[in-house]
Protein backbone atom coordinates (compact mmCIF):
# COMPACT_ATOMS: atom_id res chain seq x y z
CA UNK A 1 0.00 0.00 0.00
CA UNK A 2 1.61 3.17 -1.33
CA UNK A 3 1.43 6.38 0.98
CA UNK A 4 -1.00 8.03 -1.35
CA UNK A 5 -3.50 4.82 -0.62
CA UNK A 6 -3.03 4.69 3.24
CA UNK A 7 -5.37 8.32 3.62
CA UNK A 8 -7.77 6.82 1.59
CA UNK A 9 -8.43 3.34 4.03
CA UNK A 10 -7.75 5.88 6.92
CA UNK A 11 -11.01 8.41 5.57
CA UNK A 12 -14.83 6.62 6.26
CA UNK A 13 -16.12 9.18 4.18
CA UNK A 14 -13.96 8.10 0.73
CA UNK A 15 -14.45 4.61 1.95
CA UNK A 16 -18.29 5.09 1.69
CA UNK A 17 -17.92 7.35 -1.70
CA UNK A 18 -15.94 4.93 -3.25
CA UNK A 19 -18.21 2.01 -2.28
CA UNK A 20 -21.40 3.88 -3.32
CA UNK A 21 -19.89 4.65 -6.85
CA UNK A 22 -19.21 1.07 -7.01
CA UNK A 23 -23.13 0.67 -6.51
CA UNK A 24 -24.16 2.86 -8.69
CA UNK A 25 -22.02 1.39 -11.49
CA UNK A 26 -23.15 -2.33 -10.23
CA UNK A 27 -27.09 -0.80 -11.03
CA UNK A 28 -25.95 0.80 -14.21
CA UNK A 29 -24.27 -2.47 -15.46
CA UNK A 30 -27.75 -4.50 -14.53
CA UNK A 31 -29.54 -2.17 -16.10
CA UNK A 32 -27.51 -1.98 -19.64
CA UNK A 33 -27.24 -5.96 -19.64
CA UNK A 34 -31.03 -5.89 -18.70
CA UNK A 35 -32.31 -3.62 -21.48
CA UNK A 36 -29.95 -5.48 -23.73
CA UNK A 37 -31.58 -9.05 -22.68
CA UNK A 38 -35.32 -7.53 -22.61
CA UNK A 39 -34.38 -6.39 -26.45
CA UNK A 40 -33.28 -9.47 -27.58
CA UNK A 41 -36.04 -11.51 -25.74
CA UNK A 42 -38.52 -8.64 -27.96
CA UNK A 43 -36.58 -10.03 -31.03
CA UNK A 44 -36.96 -13.87 -30.26
CA UNK A 45 -40.90 -13.55 -29.87
CA UNK A 46 -41.09 -10.97 -32.28
CA UNK A 47 -39.68 -13.80 -34.95
CA UNK A 48 -41.93 -16.65 -33.55
CA UNK A 49 -45.03 -14.43 -34.03
CA UNK A 50 -44.17 -13.69 -37.45
CA UNK A 51 -43.52 -17.27 -38.45
CA UNK A 52 -47.02 -18.32 -36.67
CA UNK A 53 -48.70 -15.49 -38.53
CA UNK A 54 -47.40 -16.01 -41.72
CA UNK A 55 -48.23 -19.61 -42.06
CA UNK A 56 -51.70 -18.72 -40.73
CA UNK A 57 -51.67 -16.25 -43.59
CA UNK A 58 -50.72 -19.03 -46.26
CA UNK A 59 -53.40 -21.29 -44.90
CA UNK A 60 -56.43 -18.27 -46.13
CA UNK A 61 -54.93 -18.85 -49.90
CA UNK A 62 -55.62 -22.69 -49.39
CA UNK A 63 -58.99 -21.84 -47.87
CA UNK A 64 -59.62 -19.07 -51.02
CA UNK A 65 -58.64 -21.98 -53.70
CA UNK A 66 -60.87 -24.61 -51.93
CA UNK A 67 -63.76 -22.24 -51.85
CA UNK A 68 -63.69 -21.40 -55.13
CA UNK A 69 -63.34 -24.72 -57.12
CA UNK A 70 -66.40 -25.65 -54.80
CA UNK A 71 -68.03 -22.33 -56.11
CA UNK A 72 -67.86 -23.19 -59.69
CA UNK A 73 -68.81 -26.77 -59.70
CA UNK A 74 -71.79 -26.28 -60.44
CA UNK A 75 -74.92 -24.19 -60.08
CA UNK A 76 -77.50 -23.09 -57.93
CA UNK A 77 -77.49 -26.95 -55.88
CA UNK A 78 -73.72 -26.82 -55.25
CA UNK A 79 -74.32 -23.41 -52.89
CA UNK A 80 -75.02 -25.78 -49.81
CA UNK A 81 -71.98 -27.39 -50.37
CA UNK A 82 -70.04 -24.16 -50.52
CA UNK A 83 -72.27 -22.26 -47.27
CA UNK A 84 -71.47 -26.31 -45.36
CA UNK A 85 -67.95 -26.11 -46.64
CA UNK A 86 -67.54 -22.36 -45.25
CA UNK A 87 -69.28 -22.99 -42.29
CA UNK A 88 -66.74 -25.47 -41.42
CA UNK A 89 -63.48 -23.42 -42.08
CA UNK A 90 -65.13 -20.86 -39.47
CA UNK A 91 -65.59 -22.98 -36.81
CA UNK A 92 -62.13 -24.81 -36.78
CA UNK A 93 -60.41 -21.52 -37.88
CA UNK A 94 -62.44 -18.86 -35.63
CA UNK A 95 -60.28 -16.40 -37.51
CA UNK A 96 -62.35 -16.70 -40.19
CA UNK A 97 -65.34 -15.51 -39.39
CA UNK A 98 -67.03 -14.55 -42.48
CA UNK A 99 -67.02 -15.91 -45.73
CA UNK A 100 -69.34 -14.78 -48.87
CA UNK A 101 -69.52 -15.60 -52.82
CA UNK A 102 -71.22 -12.50 -54.28
CA UNK A 103 -72.38 -13.05 -58.19
CA UNK A 104 -71.27 -10.50 -60.15
CA UNK A 105 -74.83 -9.75 -61.55
CA UNK A 106 -76.76 -8.15 -59.02
CA UNK A 107 -79.51 -10.13 -59.59
CA UNK A 108 -78.17 -12.98 -58.00
CA UNK A 109 -78.10 -13.87 -54.72
CA UNK A 110 -75.19 -13.91 -52.62
CA UNK A 111 -74.35 -17.12 -50.33
CA UNK A 112 -72.30 -16.79 -47.22
CA UNK A 113 -72.11 -17.13 -43.53
CA UNK A 114 -73.14 -13.87 -41.89
CA UNK A 115 -75.87 -11.55 -43.64
CA UNK A 116 -74.28 -9.50 -46.56
CA UNK A 117 -74.70 -5.49 -46.16
CA UNK A 118 -75.33 -4.07 -49.59
CA UNK A 119 -72.06 -1.89 -49.32
CA UNK A 120 -69.78 -4.58 -48.38
CA UNK A 121 -71.61 -6.66 -51.34
CA UNK A 122 -71.07 -3.96 -54.23
CA UNK A 123 -67.11 -3.64 -52.43
CA UNK A 124 -66.52 -7.33 -53.65
CA UNK A 125 -68.40 -7.33 -56.51
CA UNK A 126 -66.07 -4.04 -57.49
CA UNK A 127 -62.91 -5.57 -56.48
CA UNK A 128 -63.06 -9.22 -58.11
CA UNK A 129 -64.24 -7.76 -61.43
CA UNK A 130 -61.17 -5.35 -61.81
CA UNK A 131 -58.78 -8.41 -60.21
CA UNK A 132 -56.13 -9.14 -62.68
CA UNK A 133 -55.97 -12.10 -60.67
CA UNK A 134 -54.10 -11.34 -57.55
CA UNK A 135 -56.11 -11.65 -53.87
CA UNK A 136 -57.26 -7.50 -53.10
CA UNK A 137 -56.45 -6.87 -49.31
CA UNK A 138 -59.14 -4.18 -47.98
CA UNK A 139 -60.48 -3.04 -44.55
CA UNK A 140 -63.47 -4.63 -43.37
CA UNK A 141 -66.12 -1.46 -43.98
CA UNK A 142 -68.32 -2.75 -40.70
CA UNK A 143 -66.27 -4.98 -38.56
CA UNK A 144 -63.35 -3.12 -36.68
CA UNK A 145 -60.12 -5.03 -36.35
CA UNK A 146 -60.62 -6.90 -39.37
CA UNK A 147 -59.54 -7.22 -43.00
CA UNK A 148 -61.02 -8.86 -45.78
CA UNK A 149 -59.51 -11.01 -48.84
CA UNK A 150 -61.23 -10.58 -52.02
CA UNK A 151 -60.61 -13.39 -54.91
CA UNK A 152 -62.30 -13.78 -58.61
CA UNK A 153 -63.96 -16.77 -59.04
CA UNK A 154 -62.90 -18.55 -61.32
CA UNK A 155 -59.97 -16.92 -61.67
CA UNK A 156 -59.74 -15.96 -65.05
CA UNK A 157 -61.49 -13.79 -67.26
CA UNK A 158 -64.31 -15.18 -67.78
CA UNK A 159 -64.85 -14.81 -63.95
CA UNK A 160 -68.63 -15.04 -62.10
CA UNK A 161 -68.02 -14.56 -58.47
CA UNK A 162 -66.34 -12.41 -56.18
CA UNK A 163 -65.17 -14.96 -53.08
CA UNK A 164 -64.75 -13.11 -49.80
CA UNK A 165 -62.83 -14.38 -46.45
CA UNK A 166 -62.99 -12.10 -43.65
CA UNK A 167 -60.36 -12.16 -40.94
CA UNK A 168 -60.48 -10.92 -37.38
CA UNK A 169 -56.65 -9.56 -37.40
CA UNK A 170 -56.25 -10.19 -33.48
CA UNK A 171 -57.44 -13.89 -33.65
CA UNK A 172 -54.16 -13.90 -36.63
CA UNK A 173 -51.28 -13.37 -33.71
CA UNK A 174 -53.28 -14.80 -30.73
CA UNK A 175 -51.94 -17.97 -28.67
CA UNK A 176 -48.76 -16.48 -29.34
CA UNK A 177 -47.07 -16.52 -25.78
CA UNK A 178 -48.22 -15.29 -22.36
CA UNK A 179 -45.25 -12.65 -23.42
CA UNK A 180 -47.47 -10.44 -25.56
CA UNK A 181 -50.03 -10.19 -22.77
CA UNK A 182 -47.69 -8.19 -20.75
CA UNK A 183 -48.68 -4.86 -20.22
CA UNK A 184 -45.44 -3.08 -21.19
CA UNK A 185 -45.54 -4.81 -24.50
CA UNK A 186 -46.91 -3.15 -27.98
CA UNK A 187 -48.21 -5.19 -30.70
CA UNK A 188 -49.50 -3.55 -34.07
CA UNK A 189 -50.75 -5.05 -37.16
CA UNK A 190 -51.28 -2.94 -40.33
CA UNK A 191 -52.41 -3.58 -43.60
CA UNK A 192 -49.89 -2.90 -46.66
CA UNK A 193 -51.15 0.68 -46.78
CA UNK A 194 -50.42 1.37 -42.97
CA UNK A 195 -53.82 1.12 -42.70
CA UNK A 196 -54.15 0.04 -38.70
CA UNK A 197 -55.81 -3.31 -38.05
CA UNK A 198 -54.87 -4.20 -34.70
CA UNK A 199 -53.39 -2.66 -31.58
CA UNK A 200 -52.63 -3.99 -27.85
CA UNK A 201 -50.54 -3.03 -25.17
CA UNK A 202 -48.68 0.45 -24.20
CA UNK A 203 -47.36 3.04 -27.49
CA UNK A 204 -43.67 2.29 -27.12
CA UNK A 205 -41.44 4.79 -27.21
CA UNK A 206 -39.87 3.40 -30.18
CA UNK A 207 -40.72 0.60 -32.73
CA UNK A 208 -38.47 -1.87 -32.10
CA UNK A 209 -39.52 -4.46 -34.40
CA UNK A 210 -41.12 -4.25 -37.75
CA UNK A 211 -41.48 -6.73 -40.41
CA UNK A 212 -44.09 -7.94 -43.06
CA UNK A 213 -45.65 -11.38 -42.86
CA UNK A 214 -43.71 -13.97 -45.15
CA UNK A 215 -47.46 -14.51 -47.50
CA UNK A 216 -47.57 -13.28 -50.95
CA UNK A 217 -50.97 -12.21 -50.61
CA UNK A 218 -51.15 -11.40 -47.45
CA UNK A 219 -47.77 -8.90 -46.75
CA UNK A 220 -49.41 -7.09 -42.98
CA UNK A 221 -46.65 -5.50 -41.30
CA UNK A 222 -45.87 -6.38 -38.09
CA UNK A 223 -44.71 -3.70 -35.69
CA UNK A 224 -44.03 -4.64 -32.03
CA UNK A 225 -42.07 -2.69 -29.16
CA UNK A 226 -41.57 -2.48 -25.61
CA UNK A 227 -41.83 0.36 -23.11
CA UNK A 228 -38.46 0.01 -20.89
CA UNK A 229 -38.87 1.69 -16.97
CA UNK A 230 -37.33 1.08 -14.27
CA UNK A 231 -38.53 -1.56 -13.01
CA UNK A 232 -37.58 -3.45 -16.33
CA UNK A 233 -34.19 -2.21 -15.84
CA UNK A 234 -33.78 -2.98 -12.21
CA UNK A 235 -35.40 -6.34 -11.15
CA UNK A 236 -35.37 -6.74 -7.64
CA UNK A 237 -33.57 -9.91 -7.10
CA UNK A 238 -31.10 -10.10 -9.58
CA UNK A 239 -30.03 -6.03 -8.67
CA UNK A 240 -29.82 -6.90 -5.17
CA UNK A 241 -28.18 -10.41 -5.78
CA UNK A 242 -25.88 -8.17 -7.63
CA UNK A 243 -24.94 -5.29 -5.42
CA UNK A 244 -24.78 -7.71 -2.45
CA UNK A 245 -22.14 -9.90 -4.60
CA UNK A 246 -20.22 -6.23 -5.33
CA UNK A 247 -20.54 -5.13 -1.70
CA UNK A 248 -19.16 -8.24 -0.67
CA UNK A 249 -15.90 -8.13 -3.45
CA UNK A 250 -15.59 -4.48 -1.97
CA UNK A 251 -15.28 -5.48 1.71
CA UNK A 252 -13.09 -7.73 0.99
CA UNK A 253 -10.34 -5.95 -1.42
CA UNK A 254 -10.88 -3.33 1.81
CA UNK A 255 -10.05 -5.96 4.33
CA UNK A 256 -7.40 -7.36 2.27
CA UNK A 257 -5.76 -3.97 1.44
CA UNK A 258 -5.76 -3.53 4.81
CA UNK A 259 -3.72 -5.95 5.83
CA UNK A 260 -1.54 -5.37 3.29
CA UNK A 261 -1.38 -1.76 4.45
CA UNK A 262 -1.05 -3.11 8.31
CA UNK A 263 2.29 -5.32 6.92
CA UNK A 264 4.04 -2.83 5.44
CA UNK A 265 3.59 -0.66 8.48
CA UNK A 266 5.43 -3.36 10.10
CA UNK A 267 8.21 -3.51 7.68
CA UNK A 268 8.49 0.49 7.63
CA UNK A 269 9.01 0.25 11.95
CA UNK A 270 11.03 -2.76 11.95
CA UNK A 271 12.87 -0.74 8.85
CA UNK A 272 12.89 2.65 11.09
CA UNK A 273 13.37 0.76 14.38
CA UNK A 274 17.03 -0.83 12.90
CA UNK A 275 17.95 2.44 11.67
CA UNK A 276 17.20 4.11 15.06
CA UNK A 277 19.07 1.02 16.96
CA UNK A 278 21.78 1.30 14.51
CA UNK A 279 22.15 4.83 14.91
CA UNK A 280 22.40 4.78 18.56
CA UNK A 281 24.65 2.33 18.84
CA UNK A 282 26.66 5.05 16.68
CA UNK A 283 26.68 7.47 19.04
CA UNK A 284 27.12 5.92 22.21
CA UNK A 285 30.41 3.94 20.35
CA UNK A 286 31.45 7.51 19.21
CA UNK A 287 30.67 8.72 22.49
CA UNK A 288 32.64 6.67 23.90
CA UNK A 289 35.34 7.82 21.81
CA UNK A 290 34.84 11.25 23.00
CA UNK A 291 35.11 10.54 26.51
CA UNK A 292 37.82 8.52 26.37
CA UNK A 293 39.94 11.42 24.76
CA UNK A 294 38.40 14.02 27.33
CA UNK A 295 39.71 11.44 29.94
CA UNK A 296 42.78 10.57 28.51
CA UNK A 297 43.21 14.56 28.11
CA UNK A 298 42.30 15.06 31.93
CA UNK A 299 44.29 12.40 33.30
CA UNK A 300 47.69 12.91 31.21
CA UNK A 301 48.56 16.26 32.52
CA UNK A 302 48.60 14.80 36.33
CA UNK A 303 50.37 11.49 35.33
CA UNK A 304 52.65 13.54 33.28
CA UNK A 305 53.63 15.57 37.18
CA UNK A 306 53.66 12.41 39.14
CA UNK A 307 56.00 10.64 36.38
CA UNK A 308 58.25 13.75 36.86
CA UNK A 309 58.15 13.99 40.55
CA UNK A 310 58.85 10.25 40.66
CA UNK A 311 62.19 11.01 39.07
CA UNK A 312 62.85 13.86 40.76
CA UNK A 313 62.90 12.20 44.16
CA UNK A 314 64.84 9.55 42.21
CA UNK A 315 68.35 11.40 41.34
CA UNK A 316 67.69 13.31 44.63
CA UNK A 317 68.10 10.31 46.43
CA UNK A 318 70.63 8.90 43.98
CA UNK A 319 72.79 11.67 45.29
CA UNK A 320 72.22 10.39 49.31
CA UNK A 321 72.09 6.79 50.36
CA UNK A 322 68.49 5.70 50.58
CA UNK A 323 68.56 2.41 49.38
CA UNK A 324 65.33 1.56 51.11
CA UNK A 325 63.49 4.71 48.91
CA UNK A 326 65.14 3.89 44.97
CA UNK A 327 62.65 0.48 44.65
CA UNK A 328 59.38 2.44 46.20
CA UNK A 329 60.17 5.78 44.07
CA UNK A 330 61.11 3.16 40.92
CA UNK A 331 57.79 1.11 41.29
CA UNK A 332 55.87 4.37 41.94
CA UNK A 333 56.99 5.46 38.31
CA UNK A 334 56.20 2.22 36.88
CA UNK A 335 53.04 2.22 37.91
CA UNK A 336 53.05 5.92 36.22
CA UNK A 337 53.82 4.54 33.24
CA UNK A 338 51.65 2.27 33.27
CA UNK A 339 48.40 3.85 33.87
CA UNK A 340 49.80 6.78 30.97
CA UNK A 341 49.90 3.12 28.52
CA UNK A 342 46.64 1.86 29.86
CA UNK A 343 44.55 5.11 29.18
CA UNK A 344 46.78 5.47 25.83
CA UNK A 345 45.63 1.79 24.89
CA UNK A 346 42.17 2.72 25.74
CA UNK A 347 41.96 5.88 23.58
CA UNK A 348 42.92 4.00 20.78
CA UNK A 349 40.34 1.81 21.11
CA UNK A 350 37.80 3.92 21.78
CA UNK A 351 38.88 6.38 18.85
CA UNK A 352 36.13 5.49 15.96
CA UNK A 353 38.42 3.77 12.85
CA UNK A 354 37.64 4.87 9.51
CA UNK A 355 34.72 4.00 7.59
CA UNK A 356 34.86 3.54 3.97
CA UNK A 357 33.21 6.36 2.03
CA UNK A 358 30.60 5.77 -0.39
CA UNK A 359 28.56 8.01 -3.09
CA UNK A 360 25.25 8.66 -1.96
CA UNK A 361 22.11 11.65 -2.17
CA UNK A 362 21.95 13.33 1.19
CA UNK A 363 18.25 13.78 0.86
CA UNK A 364 18.08 10.16 1.74
CA UNK A 365 19.44 10.89 5.24
CA UNK A 366 17.53 13.74 5.61
CA UNK A 367 14.24 11.44 4.85
CA UNK A 368 15.06 8.99 7.59
CA UNK A 369 15.75 11.56 10.31
CA UNK A 370 12.62 13.47 9.25
CA UNK A 371 10.98 10.04 9.95
CA UNK A 372 12.71 9.13 13.58
CA UNK A 373 12.20 12.88 14.71
CA UNK A 374 8.73 13.36 14.01
CA UNK A 375 7.01 11.79 16.70
CA UNK A 376 9.34 14.09 18.90
CA UNK A 377 9.07 17.25 17.42
CA UNK A 378 5.06 16.46 17.53
CA UNK A 379 4.72 15.63 21.27
CA UNK A 380 6.55 18.98 21.68
CA UNK A 381 4.02 21.03 19.66
CA UNK A 382 7.02 21.87 17.72
CA UNK A 383 6.90 22.24 13.42
CA UNK A 384 9.54 20.45 11.93
CA UNK A 385 10.41 21.36 8.26
CA UNK A 386 12.44 19.58 5.91
CA UNK A 387 13.39 21.51 2.58
CA UNK A 388 15.13 19.21 0.20
CA UNK A 389 15.40 21.17 -2.39
CA UNK A 390 14.72 20.65 -5.96
CA UNK A 391 17.15 18.18 -7.59
CA UNK A 392 19.64 15.21 -5.86
CA UNK A 393 21.95 16.34 -3.45
CA UNK A 394 25.19 13.76 -4.61
CA UNK A 395 28.00 13.51 -2.02
CA UNK A 396 30.56 10.95 -0.28
CA UNK A 397 30.89 9.97 2.52
CA UNK A 398 29.20 7.28 5.49
CA UNK A 399 25.37 7.41 5.28
CA UNK A 400 25.22 6.58 8.82
CA UNK A 401 27.26 9.30 10.53
CA UNK A 402 25.37 11.89 8.03
CA UNK A 403 22.55 10.81 9.44
CA UNK A 404 23.71 11.11 12.92
CA UNK A 405 25.09 14.56 12.39
CA UNK A 406 21.65 15.97 10.93
CA UNK A 407 19.97 13.81 13.85
CA UNK A 408 22.07 15.95 16.61
CA UNK A 409 21.91 18.84 15.02
CA UNK A 410 17.82 18.87 14.21
CA UNK A 411 17.33 17.02 17.79
CA UNK A 412 19.41 20.31 19.48
CA UNK A 413 16.64 22.55 17.80
CA UNK A 414 13.77 20.53 18.33
CA UNK A 415 14.82 20.44 22.25
CA UNK A 416 15.48 24.62 22.34
CA UNK A 417 12.65 25.16 20.85
CA UNK A 418 10.65 23.04 22.71
CA UNK A 419 9.20 25.67 25.28
CA UNK A 420 7.81 28.01 22.57
CA UNK A 421 5.04 25.26 21.59
CA UNK A 422 3.57 25.80 18.02
CA UNK A 423 5.80 29.59 17.57
CA UNK A 424 8.63 27.30 17.63
CA UNK A 425 10.03 26.66 14.42
CA UNK A 426 12.92 24.19 13.48
CA UNK A 427 13.74 24.31 9.42
CA UNK A 428 16.10 21.42 7.61
CA UNK A 429 17.37 22.99 4.55
CA UNK A 430 19.46 21.52 2.11
CA UNK A 431 20.90 23.33 -0.76
CA UNK A 432 23.38 22.05 -3.40
CA UNK A 433 25.64 24.10 -4.83
CA UNK A 434 28.17 23.74 -8.29
CA UNK A 435 31.10 21.74 -5.76
CA UNK A 436 29.64 21.61 -2.74
CA UNK A 437 26.80 20.76 -0.68
CA UNK A 438 25.22 23.20 1.97
CA UNK A 439 22.66 21.70 4.86
CA UNK A 440 21.49 24.10 7.10
CA UNK A 441 19.85 23.60 10.69
CA UNK A 442 17.71 26.61 11.73
CA UNK A 443 15.29 26.92 15.04
CA UNK A 444 14.21 30.35 16.51
CA UNK A 445 14.60 29.15 19.53
CA UNK A 446 16.94 31.42 22.55
CA UNK A 447 19.93 30.77 20.74
CA UNK A 448 23.93 30.34 21.70
CA UNK A 449 25.06 32.48 24.63
CA UNK A 450 28.32 34.79 23.69
CA UNK A 451 30.63 32.73 26.78
CA UNK A 452 29.66 29.44 25.05
CA UNK A 453 30.17 30.21 20.97
CA UNK A 454 34.11 30.00 21.06
CA UNK A 455 34.15 26.73 22.54
CA UNK A 456 31.20 25.42 21.22
CA UNK A 457 32.71 22.54 19.81
CA UNK A 458 34.84 21.53 22.77
CA UNK A 459 34.01 18.04 24.28
CA UNK A 460 31.77 18.46 27.54
CA UNK A 461 30.68 21.79 26.62
CA UNK A 462 26.71 22.05 26.62
CA UNK A 463 24.01 24.48 27.63
CA UNK A 464 21.42 21.79 28.76
CA UNK A 465 21.62 20.39 31.99
CA UNK A 466 20.96 17.07 31.57
CA UNK A 467 23.50 17.58 28.47
CA UNK A 468 26.84 15.35 27.80
CA UNK A 469 28.45 18.20 25.84
CA UNK A 470 29.12 15.74 23.25
CA UNK A 471 26.86 16.02 20.49
CA UNK A 472 28.46 19.01 18.85
CA UNK A 473 31.84 17.66 19.01
CA UNK A 474 30.82 14.52 17.36
CA UNK A 475 29.37 15.74 14.67
CA UNK A 476 32.66 18.43 13.93
CA UNK A 477 34.60 15.15 13.98
CA UNK A 478 31.96 13.47 11.67
CA UNK A 479 31.68 16.04 9.31
CA UNK A 480 35.73 16.89 9.35
CA UNK A 481 36.50 12.95 8.91
CA UNK A 482 33.83 13.46 5.31
CA UNK A 483 36.58 16.59 4.19
CA UNK A 484 33.56 19.05 5.19
CA UNK A 485 33.08 21.92 7.74
CA UNK A 486 30.67 22.36 10.34
CA UNK A 487 30.03 25.89 11.99
CA UNK A 488 27.22 28.15 13.54
CA UNK A 489 26.03 31.27 11.61
CA UNK A 490 26.74 34.20 12.57
CA UNK A 491 23.79 37.00 13.29
CA UNK A 492 20.60 35.19 12.98
CA UNK A 493 17.87 34.83 15.52
CA UNK A 494 18.01 31.86 17.37
CA UNK A 495 20.59 29.56 16.04
CA UNK A 496 21.98 28.25 12.74
CA UNK A 497 24.35 25.66 12.11
CA UNK A 498 25.77 25.32 8.52
CA UNK A 499 27.20 21.76 7.25
CA UNK A 500 29.62 22.30 4.16
CA UNK A 501 30.33 19.30 2.42
CA UNK A 502 32.03 18.47 -0.73
CA UNK A 503 30.25 17.56 -3.64
CA UNK A 504 30.32 14.38 -5.61
CA UNK A 505 32.14 16.24 -8.74
CA UNK A 506 34.80 18.20 -6.56
CA UNK A 507 35.39 14.01 -5.04
CA UNK A 508 36.09 13.02 -8.90
CA UNK A 509 38.61 15.71 -9.67
CA UNK A 510 40.79 15.40 -6.42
Amino acid sequence: MTGQNRPILESPLKLIAIGCLLLLATAGAVAILQRHALMVELEQESSVLLRLASQRADQHDAHLTALSAIAVAGEAEQNGLFLEVAQTISRFYPRIDEVQLVPFDARGKAVGTLPLAPALADTIRASAQASTGHIALLPHPDRPQHYIMVKRSPNTDAARYGLMLGIDAEKLVDEAGTFWSRPDVALTLSLPDGHALFHRGAAPETIRFARALGSASQPLLLETGMQIGIANLLPALRTGLALLAVTLAYLAALSALRQRARVRGAIEQARLSALDSRLAHASRVNALGEMASGLAHELTQPLTAILAQAQAGRRMLARGDSAALSPILDDTVAQARRASAMLERFRNWSRPHPVPRVPFDLREALRNVQTLLAPQAAAQGVPLAFDLGPGPAPVIADPVEMEQVVFNLARNAIEATAGLGNAGQVVVALKPQQDRVVLEVSDNGPGIAPQLRSRLFTPFTTTRPNGTGLGLALSQRLVERAGGEIQLVDGTSGATFRVVLPGRSAEARE
